[in-house]
C-alpha cells in the first residue's frame, strides 16, 4: 500500500519533470477475444465462458492452436451459427492492442527532462506521468529502468499491528510495532522446525516446510540461510544436504583455511551467499572488493575467458599469502561451483526478517495474523480456502459471514476466533460492503432486523439482486433467516418492499400512514430447505469452497467398506491405490500423447491432485465435472516439481458405477398395501437380470411381522441400478457393501 508514497519521494527527489513510470500493452489473447466479442454481440454470459473455458490454459495460446487441440471448439462451429460468427470476429481481432497500462514498479529516472528521451502520457483521472514506450524500448533509448517491489506482505503485517493494538489488553500491545519482535524466540523457531508455516512469507511451499523441519532453525542466521536455500539450484546441487548435516552434528564442517572461518561458520563452512564469495576472493587472494564483485559476475555469467584469467590471479595472488597451489585451486573450483548457487544475503536477510516477523505474529497472535492474511487476498478464494483450513487446524474458529457484524474485511474477533469479511463473498464488491457497514452504523449501532428491512435501508445502485443472492448463500443472513432457500425465494418480494418503503418514505402529510405500513416486516414465505449437500453447493457458488461442511461426510458412512485411502494419508507406492473424492477442478491439458485431464479431488481430509492420460480420459471425460463425486484406482507417485504425492488413474469410476461395482447386496423393502405392485413390477424387471455375485433379498414388512426373501443372485450394472430407483423409489432400496446374507 506504502508504493505510491515511495515514488512520490522519487519524483519530489529527482524532479517531477525526471521521474516516470512505464506503459505496458494489453493485447487480445485467445480467451479475452472471445470474452470481448461476446460481450459486444450481447450473447449471454454463460455462453460465452463456457466456449471460452474450452481454450486450453498455456502460455502463448492461439485461438488456431485451440481448434487444433480441442475438438469440441469445431464441433460447436459447425453446429451453432453464434459460435461460427463469434470465431471469425475473434481470430481477425486476435493478438491487437486493447489496452494500454502503467507497469506497477517500473520507474525511469533520467538525468534531464523525460521528453528527450520518450514520449509521455498522462493516464485519464490520474496524476502520474507515464512512458509510451514499453519497458524493452526504455532500455533501447539509454534509460535506466528501477523496478519499486511491492510486497502484499508488508501490508499484511501492517494490519496485524492494528489489529493487535485495536484489542490491546496491556499498555505494550496499544503501542507494538514489528520492529519490537525480538530475534531470539523459541516458540517461533519451534513453527519453523514443525514446518507449520502456510502464510509464512516466502516459506509456504512443500520444499520449504520439509527442508524447515529437517533444519530445525535456532537462530536468525538459519532462517536467512533457509530463503538463500530453497531454490532448484541448491536443492540438486547437494549443498542442502551438506548444510543439515553439519547444522545437526552429523558432518564435520570445513573451513578450508583457517582465515575463513569467520566467514564460513555462519553456514557452516558451505559458500551459500555471494558475499561470501567475495570475501575468500579479498581474504584468501587479496582482491579488492571492486575486483572481488567482478570474480563474482564473472562466475554467474560463466565466462570461460575471464574465468580463465580470474584463475590465473586467484592462484597467484593466494599462493603470495602462503595457501598452497592444491588448496587454492580447489578453492577456485569450489567457489566457481557455489557461484552459479550463490544467493545476495542482503536479500536473503531482508526477506528473512520478513518471514521471522510473520512467524511470530503466526505464533503469538494467530488471529490477529490470519485475518490480516486472509484480508491481503480477499479475491483469492483458493487461498482464502487454504488459509481458513490452516486457521482451523491451528485451532481458530472462522465465523461465516453475517451482515450484522461482519466488516469489509476479514477481522479477529476473539482470541481464537475470526469473522469472515463480506468482501471475499462472490458478487459483494467493495462499495457494497461499505454501504452495508454505513447502514447499520450509528450512535448507538442499528442492526439489519430482517431481509426485508435490509433491502429498505440499503442503496439498491450498489447492493443490488445479485449481491443480497450471493450473501444468502453464503449464510450471512443465517441469523435473521436460517432457511437460507427461503430467504432466496423471498428476494424479489424484498426488493419491490424496499422500493415501495423508500418511494413512501419521501412523501409527507397523506401517505404517513403507507410510509408506517411499508416499514413494517411481513414474514418469509414458507419454502422447503436445501439438503445440506445443495447448502453447501451454494455456498461454494460464492465463497469458492465449501465452508460450513464438506459433500464428502454425506458420502463417507457408503464408502467405509469401498477400501479407500483418504487423501491426507496417500503416499508413493508401487500397488494399485484407491481414492474418492469431490471434483473441486478439472482442466484439459494438451500434451505430446494427446490432451488428458488435470483433476483435483477433495475428501475433506486433503486435496490431490489426479492426473488422467488421453486414452482413459476420452472414455471419462464427462463424469470429470466439478461437484461430482468420483472413485479413482491408480497408481501415487512422486511429484518432482511440487514434492507433493500424484496419482496416476487408471480407472474413473462415478458413484453410480461405483455403487454396482462395489455392492455386494441390494434390500427392497415392500410393505403389504405395495406388494402386488412390486411383484408386478419385478416380473416386468425380470428380463433385464442376469446372473450375477449380487445378492437380491426382498424385504416383506406389515405392522406386526417382518419377513425377508433371498432371490436369485444377479449381476447388478448402472443401468439397472437407474431402473431399480426408477421403478421402487430410492427410499425403498439399499445397497450394503459388507458381508453377503446367509440363505434365509
Amino acid at each position: 500500500d506504502g508504493r505510491d508514497r515511495v515514488i512520490d519521494y522519487v519524483r519530489e527527489r529527482y524532479g517531477r519533470d525526471s521521474v516516470a513510470q512505464i506503459a505496458t500493452f494489453g493485447t487480445m489473447a485467445a480467451k479475452a477475444v472471445i470474452r470481448d466479442v461476446g460481450r459486444v454481440l450481447d450473447l449471454p454470459y454463460n455462453f460465452v465462458d463456457q466456449l471460452a473455458k474450452l481454450i486450453p490454459f498455456e502460455i502463448g495460446m492461439t485461438l488456431a492452436k485451440a481448434r487444433e487441440q480441442e475438438p469440441q471448439i469445431n464441433q460447436r462451429a459447425a453446429q451453432e451459427e453464434e459460435v461460427a460468427e463469434l470465431l471469425t470476429l475473434a481470430e481477425s481481432l486476435e493478438g491487437l492492442t486493447r489496452n494500454v497500462g502503467m507497469h506497477a514498479g517500473g520507474v525511469l529516472i533520467a538525468p534531464g527532462k523525460l521528453t528527450d528521451f520518450t514520449p509521455l502520457y498522462q493516464p485519464e483521472g490520474s496524476e502520474a506521468v507515464v512512458s509510451q514506450y514499453d519497458k524493452d524500448d526504455v532500455e533501447k533509448v539509454g534509460l535506466v529502468k528501477f523496478d519499486f517491489l511491492g510486497l502484499r506482505t508488508l501490508t499484511i503485517l501492517d494490519w496485524a499491528v492494528r489489529h493487535i493494538q485495536e484489542r490491546a489488553r496491556t499498555p505494550e500491545e496499544r503501542h507494538f510495532t514489528v520492529e519490537q519482535i525480538p530475534l531470539d524466540d523459541s516458540k517461533t523457531y519451534a513453527l519453523f522446525g514443525s514446518g507449520n508455516t502456510t502464510a509464512v512469507f516466502q516459506q509456504e511451499s512443500r520444499t520449504a516446510k520439509d527442508m524447515e523441519k529437517r533444519l530445525k532453525p535456532d537462530n536468525f542466521e538459519d532462517i536467512i540461510a533457509l530463503m538463500a536455500l530453497n531454490r532448484p539450484g541448491p536443492l540438486q546441487s547437494g549443498m542442502v544436504d551438506d548444510f543439515i548435516l553439519r547444522k545437526q552434528g552429523k558432518a564435520v564442517a570445513e573451513y578450508f583455511h583457517q582465515s575463513l572461518e569467520p566467514v564460513l561458520r555462519p553456514t557452516y563452512g558451505v559458500i551459500v551467499y555471494q558475499e561470501q564469495v567475495m570475501q575468500i576472493a579479498q581474504i584468501l587472494a587479496g582482491y579488492t572488493l571492486g575486483a572481488a564483485d567482478l570474480l563474482r559476475r564473472a562466475m554467474g555469467k560463466k565466462d570461460a575467458v575471464e574465468m580463465g584469467r580470474q584463475r590465473s590471479r586467484f592462484i597467484e595472488g593466494a599462493t603470495t599469502r602462503g595457501v598452497g597451489v592444491k588448496l587454492a585451486t580447489q578453492l577456485f573450483d569450489l567457489m566457481k561451483k557455489f557461484a552459479e548457487y550463490g544467493f545476495n544475503k542482503s536479500h536473503s536477510a531482508a526477506y528473512a526478517l520478513i518471514s521471522y516477523q510473520t512467524a511470530w505474529l503466526k505464533t503469538h497472535y494467530p488471529a490477529e495474523f490470519m485475518a490480516a492474511t486472509l484480508s491481503g487476498d480477499l479475491d483469492d478464494t483458493d487461498k482464502v480456502a487454504l488459509f481458513v483450513a490452516d486457521a482451523q487446524q491451528n485451532g481458530l474458529v472462522i465465523l461465516p459471514p453475517d451482515i450484522n457484524t461482519s466488516d469489509y474485511r476479514f477481522r479477529p474477533a476473539g482470541e481464537k476466533t475470526i469473522r469472515y469479511g463480506l468482501g471475499s463473498v462472490k458478487g459483494t464488491g467493495e462499495g457494497a460492503a461499505l454501504e452495508i457497514l454505513r447502514q447499520r452504523s450509528g450512535s448507538p449501532p442499528e442492526p439489519y432486523r430482517s431481509l426485508f428491512d435490509f433491502c429498505r435501508r440499503t442503496d439498491k445502485r450498489s447492493v443490488n439482486r445479485r449481491v443480497i443472492e450471493a450473501l444468502i448463500k453464503a449464510g450471512a443472513f443465517d441469523t435473521l433467516h436460517p432457511n437460507r432457500a427461503a430467504a432466496l425465494n423471498a428476494v424479489e418480494s424484498a426488493l419491490n418492499h424496499g422500493e415501495q418503503a423508500q418511494r413512501h418514505a419521501l412523501q409527507e402529510g397523506l401517505f404517513d400512514a403507507l410510509a408506517e405500513s411499508a416499514s413494517k416486516d411481513p414474514p418469509l414465505p414458507p419454502h422447503p430447505e436445501w439438503s445440506p449437500n445443495e447448502q453447501l453447493t451454494q455456498e461454494k457458488s460464492v465463497l469458492g469452497y465449501y465452508f460450513s461442511g464438506h459433500p464428502f461426510t454425506h458420502y463417507r458412512p457408503q464408502l467405509q467398506h469401498w477400501g479407500l485411502t483418504p487423501l491426507d494419508q496417500l503416499a508413493p507406492r508401487a500397488e494399485l491405490i484407491r481414492v474418492a473424492g469431490v471434483v473441486v477442478q478439472s482442466r484439459v491439458q494438451q500434451t505430446r500423447r494427446g490432451r488428458m485431464g488435470m483433476v483435483t479431488l477433495d475428501d475433506g481430509s486433503a486435496r490431490v491432485e489426479i492426473t488422467v492420460f488421453s486414452e482413459l480420459f476420452d472414455q471419462v471425460r464427462p463424469l470429470l465435472k466439478e461437484d461430482r463425486l468420483l472413485v479413482v484406482e491408480g497408481k501415487a507417485t512422486l511429484d518432482n516439481f511440487t514434492q507433493g504425492v500424484r496419482l496416476t488413474a487408471e480407472q474413473v469410476l462415478s458413484l453410480p458405477q461405483a455403487q454396482t461395482r462395489f455392492a455386494r447386496q441390494i434390500t427392497l423393502e415392500v410393505s403389504h398395501s405395495q406388494s402386488a405392485k412390486t411383484l408386478a413390477l419385478l416380473k416386468e424387471l425380470k428380463p433385464s437380470f442376469q446372473p450375477g455375485s449380487c445378492a437380491f433379498v426382498l424385504r416383506y414388512c406389515r405392522p406386526e411381522v417382518e419377513a425377508s426373501l433371498r432371490l436369485p443372485d444377479f449381476q447388478l450394472d448402472e443401468a439397472l441400478w437407474d431402473l431399480f430407483r426408477a421403478r421402487f423409489g430410492e427410499t425403498a432400496l439399499t445397497l450394503d457393501y459388507g458381508n453377503r446374507p446367509t440363505n434365509e
